[in-house]
């Protein structure tokens, strides 16, 4: 099991869940988020004033999945995220040591899906 963080710009949200609608992965956690990489950020006047903004708006997308889903999902993200631009964002698999659905008290590969 892995869980797959991946981080990717606002407007793109939309492409992305419809790429993973598309590949049958429908559970996902969408979190706003701020955050800055290789772009920077940027400078804007405001009332005068020089602002610098390094924080920048980022969709944050978590998505836990069994092994045999682990590319598909990657590909999914990449396919629909991707403009070729500095800030399309990143991708980040992460070991799932247990995963326990509340509901029935399923643990593993089961309570994933």
């Amino acid at each position: 099991m892995k869980l797959v963080v991946a981080y990717i710009q606002p407007q793109k949200l939309n492409a992305v869940k419809q790429a993973l609608y598309e590949k049958e992965i429908l559970k996902i956690s969408v979190i706003n988020a701020l955050g800055c990489g290789q772009q920077g950020g940027y400078h804007e006047q405001y009332r005068g004033a020089d602002i610098e903004v390094n924080l920048l708006k980022k969709v944050r997308i978590e998505i836990a999945v069994n092994e045999d889903f682990v590319q598909t999902t990657i590909d999914a993200i990449v396919g629909a995220a991707r403009t070729g631009s500095i800030g399309d964002g990143k991708i980040f698999i992460l070991p799932m040591e247990e995963c326990i659905r509340i509901r029935t008290g399923e643990k593993g590969k089961e309570a994933v899906g």
